[in-house]
């Protein structure tokens, strides 16, 4: 069995659109929820060896860890920012779980 991804580009400009617009409308407090959003669609499109993924994370969620980390980098004058986008990846492989 091969992994494949099964997105489509409409399907790709919807989110992307839909996720701006949440973000744009907010002020970009929901950014957090606008990401989310996105990373559902990427990740349940996605199949590793014929099995199918599914993401758990909630905006509430990753919001909590948001603030945190934009703290942490305000704090230590930029340095933290360098992990943020691990942190994120962090964030979202756990929040990744197999469908089955």
């Amino acid at each position: 069995m091969k992994s494949r991804f099964e997105g489509s580009l409409l399907g790709l400009i919807g989110v992307n659109i839909l996720a701006v617009l949440i973000s744009f409308f907010t002020f970009g407090l929901a950014v957090p929820w606008a990401m989310c959003i996105k990373y559902r669609w990427e990740i349940e499109n996605t199949a590793i060896e014929g099995r199918r993924l599914r993401f758990i994370g909630t905006g509430g969620s990753l919001f909590l860890h948001y603030i945190k980390w934009w703290i942490l980098t305000i704090v230590t004058l930029g340095i933290y920012g360098f992990w943020l986008y691990i942190k994120l990846l962090q964030w979202k492989t756990e929040n990744t779980v197999f469908e089955d």
